[in-house]
Order: structure tokens, then sequence, then C-alpha cells
């Protein structure tokens, strides 16, 4: 079957009429992939101040993430299908359009609802972006030695998005407001459209393979019943009636995607890649990094504002040491990662991970963030490694005929494991909070609804903030009670993700060691 796709930086391609302009190509995407990558990890200083302003639950929050991540995760392989046959440069064109006025969308939201809705919208742009990156810049640099320099650039666009994420959010939100998280890509968003109009060239993939559209339909389907189950489980419990149905029909879609996949001549996912340890392994360790280390920092941001008091730019501050050891990492990895083999270098990558994340725990009441500095800086050299040597692994995994597939792979199982981590992560939180906080004021002047009302409000990421709406006689105890719960469940997620992640870590070198990097 053709596996020709946008991801593949070595797939031939059409080009279009008119001159191309490799420079601006690049600056171009360069541009998007920052903004797209920014809105991913800039929205972790907002959540407090979202959650506010809006009145929003925790499961609201986790949407904000998740809405948006969802169709990328869904539609990413698709994305790149169409860009192949319609064009790469009509596609980037559409979705910075419907990027942009997403992004205005979000800045005027005036409840939790539509913001979500509209953060999905922008989901939906920032796919189609996402799956013409490469293959613009692959289609700009020809040259084998220049396309790597470009490429690298890009790569470089993507950590700095990462790292700078935190701290610019943090300031935004801090200075005009956490509006202004969204705003600022519209600005960014136009000129990108104005100079794609008249600089950036068409292109197509001289083979393209057709929209599996049923398949993308079921896939995209089982993830958002996978994540409304798992958000659900917070409120309602693991046993509760809803929560089993989801779990039921996430299973159902995904079997029917897979029966899909296996009967159609050009699926959206070539099943064959799954039955490579050596492919596996990659995309294994690319999920549970996001699951858990990427996906906790939500919670993470919550604490550091709403418990230990923080400003969402000291927030950001904090959360330097985890970015930029992880922006760091990356660059001597993708050096060393070919001298070493990945199949050893990749599943090192999540032993730190779960390393940093058990560093991490032992969080309680009485700590400080200096608590989690060692674990920030293990965990984020584990994640930059990762970020560097996944696309390499899984490329020297598969034949060059499944290149652009096995990126775009890769790329889909890290956005689904940020998609499931945030929820999951989110229902352990909730769960391990509200009980702790609950047994914590028990023993307090209040009504049984008035505990309820604190141990929810806690376990919705609260922290000492709920102190405030109770009498003054009791405020202190109750601060102290939401500090040591909101830690305790912090502590939980710490402790689960390093255990996660630990797992994968050694399954993945067993499952690398079985499989053989192939030769062309």
């Amino acid at each position: 079957m053709t596996t020709t796709s946008m991801s593949d930086p070595t797939a031939p391609f059409a080009p279009g009429p008119h001159r191309v302009r490799p420079g601006w190509t690049l600056v171009l995407v360069c541009a998007a992939m920052f903004m797209l990558l920014l809105d991913m990890t800039i929205v972790t200083a907002a959540l407090a101040n979202i959650q506010k302003d809006l009145n929003s639950s925790l499961g609201s929050l986790q949407w904000v993430v998740d809405a948006y991540t969802l169709p990328v995760a869904g539609l990413l392989l698709t994305a790149a299908t169409i860009g192949d046959r319609m064009g790469r440069r009509r596609l980037y064109l559409a979705g910075m359009a419907v990027f942009t006025l997403a992004s205005l969308g979000c800045a005027l939201a005036g409840d939790a609802l539509t913001l979500n809705i509209i953060r999905a919208v922008q989901g939906l742009g920032a796919v189609m972006l996402f799956g013409v990156g490469l293959p613009l810049i692959a289609a700009a640099f020809p040259d084998a030695k220049k396309r790597a320099g470009a490429i690298g650039a890009f790569g470089a666009t993507l950590a700095a998005a990462t790292a700078v994420g935190p701290l610019l959010g943090g300031a935004l939100v801090d200075g005009p407001g956490w509006r202004w998280i969204f705003l600022i890509n519209v600005p960014i968003g136009a000129a990108a459209l104005v100079g794609a109009r008249f600089v950036l060239t068409e292109s197509r993939a001289a083979v393209a393979r057709k929209a599996d559209w049923p398949g993308t339909i079921a896939l995209s389907a089982a993830l958002v019943a996978l994540v409304y189950g798992l958000i659900r489980s917070s409120d309602e419990g693991w046993g509760s009636a809803p929560v089993i149905v989801l779990m039921g029909v996430t299973v159902v879609l995904l079997v029917a995607f897979v029966v899909r996949e296996q009967r159609t001549p050009e699926p959206m996912l070539d099943l064959s890649l799954l039955r490579r340890p050596s492919f596996v392994g990659p995309a294994l360790l690319a999920l549970i990094s996001s699951a858990t280390l990427v996906a906790s920092t939500s919670y993470i941001a919550l604490y550091f504002i709403n418990t230990l008091g923080y400003t969402p730019f000291q927030a950001g501050l904090r959360f330097l040491p985890l970015t930029v050891a992880s922006f760091l990492a990356a660059p001597p990895a993708a050096r060393f990662g070919h001298r070493v083999q990945t199949r050893y270098l990749m599943p090192l990558t999540g032993a730190l991970v779960a390393i940093g994340l058990a560093t991490m725990t032992g969080l309680n009441g009485s700590s400080s963030w200096t608590h989690l500095v060692l674990g920030f800086v293990l965990s984020g050299v584990g994640l930059g490694m990762s970020s560097a040597l996944t696309s390499q692994a899984a490329l020297a995994a598969v034949p060059i005929a499944q290149a652009g597939m096995a990126t775009g792979t890769v790329n889909t199982f890290r956005q689904i494991g940020l998609a499931a981590g945030v929820a999951a992560l989110g229902s352990i939180f909730t769960a391990h909070v509200t009980s702790a906080m609950d047994t914590r004021v028990s023993a307090l002047p209040l009504t049984v609804s008035a505990r309820d009302e604190l141990a929810s409000a806690v376990g919705s990421g609260g922290g000492v903030q709920v102190a405030s709406h109770v009498p003054g006689a009791i405020s202190a105890q109750v601060a102290e009670a939401a500090r040591a719960a909101t830690a305790g469940g912090v502590n939980a997620v710490f402790v689960v993700g390093a255990v996660a992640a630990a797992a994968v870590a050694v399954i993945s070198f067993v499952l690398m060691q079985r499989g053989r990097p192939v030769a062309g």
C-alpha cells in the first residue's frame, strides 16, 4: 500500500508553478509551529485565573487543555493526507485563518463552555498547520543537507515554544490578563496569513493517499469518549453508569477503528507499524512522557498559584528548571543519538522521567516549591532527550517508504498521551484531594453540606483560596487543611506518573531490544 505522507521529508512532491522561497517558507512554518506549541503550554499559567473569572470546575479546566489537544490527536494523520492531495499552501492558509479567528473567539469567551467549544475549533486550525509543517519545509529544501538544517531550526522552534510557554503565559496573565494568551495570536496569525498568501509556494505529494474518513471518525470519537469518561469519573466515580458506558463506547470504537484499518487499502494508520517492537517502544515512550510529566504541569500550576500563593508569572519562573533542562538537553541528545543506538537511549529517557517524578514525591503541607527542583531537572532532561530522539528512533525502525506514517503516528501517540493524561491525572487528583479535605475539616464546626462544598472546591484545584469563604475563626485551619490536601493530591499524581513511566521504560527497553533498525 502507499504510505507516502506529509511528514516524510524524503517523499516526492509536486511543486507549484511559482518560485520557491525557502527562507520565507521556513519562517512562516516556524512561526506557525511556535504559536501552536505555545498554545499547548502557555495556557497552564492561566488556568487558575480562568477558573476564577469564569467560575470553572476542574472538569472545565481539563477541557481547556483537552479540547485543543483532541483534534490534533485524532486528525493529525488525516490532515497530512489532505495537505498532500489538495495542496499544503492551501491547507496552511485555511488552518491559519481558523486558528487566528478561533484565538480571537477564545479571548472573547464569556463562560467556560464557550471557551472550550472555541478551543476545539482552534485545535482544528492547529492540526491543519501541524499536518503541513514538515512537508512544506521538505518541498522548499530539496537538498538533503539544507533540509536537515531547516528541520533542525524547526525542532529548535518547537523546543523554544515549550520552554517559554509558562513564563510568557505568566507575564501576560499578570499583565493585561489571561485573555491575552489568546489575543497575542491574532496579529501574528494575520501577519502569517498575509505572508503566506504572497510568498508561500504550493506543493503536493506526487503520490498521495486518499483520506480515511471512517477510520478518522472512529479514532476521534473513541478519544472523545475516553477523555469524557475520565473527566466524568472525577465527579461520579469509576463505577458510575455514565463512566462505564463511556469506557464501553471507547472500546467498541477502538475495535471498529482497528477493523477498518485492517480492511481498507489506504488506512489512516498502517497497523503493521504496531507489529514492529522497535517502533512501538518509542511510540509508547512519547505517549507516557506526555501523559505523566507534561500532563502533570496543569496541576502543578494550580498548586503553585492557588495553594502556594504565587502569581502566574512567579509560577512560570518556577517551571524554568523543567523547561530549561528540556531545552538544553535536546540538542546534545540529537547529536549523541547518531553515535549510540537509540534502542538504548530511548528507554533512558523514560527512566529519567520516572526518576524525576519519583524525586518529586513526598510533597506535603509544609513543602515549598524547591522540593520539586531536582525532579524538574531530571525529568526535564528526559523530556528533552525524548523530544530529540523519538522521531529518529521511529524512523530507524521502519522502511523509508513508511517514514512519514511513522513520524505522524508517534506525534499522534504524544497528543493522545497528553489528552488522556490530563483527564486521568485530574481524576486521581480530585479523588485524593476531596477525600483528604473532607477528613481534615470533619472536626470543624461546619455543616455537612458546607464540608462537602469545601472539599469539592479544593478538589477542583481551589487550594487555600477557599479559606476566604469561611468564618474568620476557622479560616486558618481551613487554609492549612487545603494546603495539605492539595499537596497530597499533587503527590498522588507524581506517584502514579512515576510508576507508569517506569513501567513503560522497562517495557520499551524489552521491545526495542527485540526489534532491530531497518536499513532503508
